[in-house]
């Protein structure tokens, strides 16, 4: 597997709309991308910064993932996810071969049109771990 980059940093949050003023009015980001990925009931914006981009996480149902997380932890750092450049397929088949835990057998669609996967915390040093392409 190759990564290429951090594709960016997952935040979870109660509310894109409260939580938003925090990264572009005092830390100076611009929010460029707003979007629901229904599938994974979670709605997302996109902020930059240099090479890097920071995902908000909203939940949009109590059963989300994102929801529970709040729950169980508060808002907070959720997930990395890596640009992977051999494809996120062969990347699953790398990283399962080498005894990582899959979270997803198969690539999904995520935000940004990106083909993605995760990789469950309890094989990768207790950190959620998605891995990206385009």
């Amino acid at each position: 597997m190759k990564i290429s980059k951090i594709e960016h940093l997952g935040f979870a949050v109660p509310s894109i709309e409260e939580a938003l003023p925090y990264y572009e009015n005092i830390l100076g980001f611009t929010c460029y991308n707003i979007e629901t990925v229904e599938d994974q009931k979670v709605k997302t914006a996109f902020l930059k910064v240099g090479e890097v981009k920071i995902e908000l996480l909203e939940p949009t149902s109590p059963d989300s993932p994102i929801a529970k997380f709040l729950e169980k932890r508060g808002p907070g750092f959720h997930h990395i996810a890596y640009a992977v450049e051999d494809g996120v397929s062969n990347a699953l088949e790398q990283v399962e071969e080498a005894g990582i835990r899959l979270i997803d057998k198969a690539p999904r669609k995520g935000a940004e049109g990106l083909n993605i996967a995760f990789l469950h915390p309890k094989t990768t040093q207790g950190i959620l771990t998605e891995l990206c392409e385009k």
